[in-house]
């Protein structure tokens, strides 16, 4: 039995999965979990640090890192790059006039040797908002399909609505299950 079937084996008994949840400020991260996890959005505070939340989803245990993305905070993004088995990068697709930051600093985060297999999963959040920029135009513009690097995925959403939320959180754990968790 190789180390890697051991590492497996032991994973699976834990069924709690790592995910860090980076993007730039204002793109909606925080809004994102309470809406996911049942809480009250009505008031949402820049993240000044970060945010861990615990939450079961189906029979696993998401350990989520919401990381603030002030510029002054994103020097600080790498102290949270180990041991994650997904990263969610979240985009406020109504922001347009940001999107070249956007493209730098997922580019960056991207070529982080510590993210080696982990699954990348694109919310386009805010597409609930008018002349929001389309999954389909921000995969381009961010040149996702040249990404083979690394599982991926985009998949728009919105915070507000909740629409989104659950066919991408649900395909983050799956991606997660099928490369780390060994099946009896």
């Amino acid at each position: 039995m190789g180390l890697l079937t051991v590492l497996k084996k032991l994973k699976q008994k834990e069924k709690e999965l790592r995910i860090l949840m980076l993007g730039l400020d204002n793109a909606g991260k925080t809004t994102i979990l309470k809406k996911f996890n049942g809480e009250d959005i009505s008031t949402i505070s820049p993240t000044l640090g970060f945010n861990i939340q615990t939450l079961m989803y189906k029979e696993y245990k998401l350990n989520i890192w919401d990381i603030g993305g002030q510029k002054t905070l994103r020097s600080y993004w790498r102290n949270y790059y180990e041991e994650n088995d997904a990263v969610i990068w979240v985009i406020d697709s109504s922001d347009i006039r940001r999107i070249d930051d956007c493209k730098f600093e997922l580019k960056k985060l991207l070529e982080e040797e510590k993210f080696a297999g982990a699954s990348f999963l694109v919310f386009a959040n805010k597409q609930d908002l008018d002349g929001a920029m389309t999954s389909e135009e921000i995969s381009k513009y961010l040149d996702l399909e040249q990404l083979n690097t690394h599982h991926w995925e985009i998949m728009s959403c919105s915070a507000v609505t909740g629409l989104g939320l659950e066919e991408g959180i649900d395909w983050v754990v799956k991606d997660i299950v099928s490369r780390c968790f060994v099946l009896d």
